[in-house]
């Protein structure tokens, strides 16, 4: 036991020790070696987890002005008290109103393809950036970014006078989370989750599966445990093609979903968008939409 906590340790053998002895300590000096790396990585891990989710950027390099649409600089507080940048771009006779989440990297500025795909939808949309992001106050947490959703939540009912039953929360990637979040607290049109995964620790643990990650993770963001609440129509959008979010987890979360409930495929990779989709997909959304608007609220509520 004393050489094998000698050897352990570091220690050299003891003079005249055998061939062997030797071996063993070599083959425990290397155990040694990848059990702290190993010990190293995963409190690196654990220490930098809000970097690895959260990439935000400040500088807003473009506004929907630039794309010809007409929109609304608003700022929004939190309810504790952050203030949230947020645009507000109205439809011509708008069809319904969509709430959208973003993804967790770049800002507002960077949607614009997909606004202007809402817009020609005859969607209205009011897209927000999260604490830390573009122009918005503070540093992105996962209560922040589900205090941000609710500001906008009460933004469009509140401020814009926009019935509930005519607003459709949409979530793309990390915004699918926020998204699921809010619509299990409030009593929307419809829900699109859109490129999104089933939570936080189930998508760590199988790109890091040699270390605990459901022990240490910090981030919950439990889209499946959200629909399971959410009580309204469900879309949820994905690709097979997304390198970044597996296939399996759009099912999975549609299996989650009550019904009413839509599984629908797009083309491309996990930032691609509608870029790459045919027109059938927008037509799907759009009936998804048209069939959801306009009913009672899981309250009773209109």
């Amino acid at each position: 036991m004393a050489r094998l906590i000698r050897d352990f340790l570091g220690l050299s053998p003891e003079p005249g020790a055998t061939w062997r002895e030797h071996a063993r300590h070599i083959a425990l000096q290397v155990f040694r070696a990848v059990l702290i790396g190993y010990a190293v990585t995963a409190m690196l891990l654990y220490a930098l987890q809000s970097r690895m989710l959260y990439f935000p950027q400040r500088e807003v390099d473009s506004t929907p002005a630039d794309i010809g649409m007409d929109y609304e600089q608003a700022s929004l507080t939190a309810s504790d008290g952050t203030r949230i940048s947020a645009w507000w771009i109205p439809a011509e006779n708008p069809k319904a109103t969509v709430l959208f989440c973003h993804g967790n990297a770049g800002n507002i500025s960077h949607r614009l393809g997909t606004l202007s795909i809402f817009n020609r939808l005859a969607f209205s949309t009011l897209i927000f950036d999260y604490r830390g992001y573009g122009s918005s106050e503070g540093k992105p947490t996962e209560r922040g970014t589900y205090l941000d959703a609710e500001a906008a939540w009460r933004f469009l009912t509140g401020e814009k006078g926009i019935a509930p039953d005519n607003i459709v929360i949409y979530g793309r990637s990390l915004g699918g989370a926020v998204a699921a979040h809010l619509a299990a607290d409030v009593a929307p049109a419809a829900l699109v989750v859109d490129s999104s995964f089933t939570s936080v620790p189930d998508r760590a643990s199988e790109m890091l599966p040699i270390f605990p990650v459901r022990l240490v993770c910090k981030f919950r963001y439990d889209t499946r445990e959200c629909l399971k609440r959410a009580g309204r129509p469900v879309m949820v959008i994905h690709s097979r093609d997304d390198e970044m979010m597996p296939f399996k987890h759009a099912k999975d979360l549609y299996e989650s979903a009550g019904e009413p409930k839509q599984l629908l495929e797009r083309q491309g990779s996990h930032n691609d968008g509608f870029a790459t989709s045919p027109g059938e997909v927008l037509t799907e959304l759009g009936k998804f939409v048209a069939r959801s608007v306009g009913k009672p609220g899981t309250d009773g509520s209109r």
